[in-house]
């Protein structure tokens, strides 16, 4: 039993670290292009500047679900047989 509630938790940390680190850089190269796209054409950044905040929102969404998975195996574990 130890086993398992070891490896639960470490596979939850990993689920929100590797999630993080994703939502992170994919934030990060959405807002470069965001301000590439921007500086090229300055009469577009209204537009472009509501669409890039759907997508902010939508990688948060990803990451935040990877977060709740996360704590349900941590708390609400099923694999624990009692």
């Amino acid at each position: 039993m130890e086993n398992v509630l070891g490896l639960v938790a470490l596979s939850a940390g990993l689920i929100v670290g590797l999630g993080a680190i994703g939502a992170c850089i994919g934030i990060a190269i959405m807002g470069s292009k965001y301000l590439e796209a921007s500086a090229r054409q300055p009469e577009l950044m209204n537009a472009l500047q509501t669409k890039m905040f759907l997508l902010a929102g939508l990688i948060d969404a990803a990451f935040l679900i990877g977060v709740g998975i996360a704590m349900m195996f941590a708390f609400a574990n099923p694999f624990v047989i009692q």
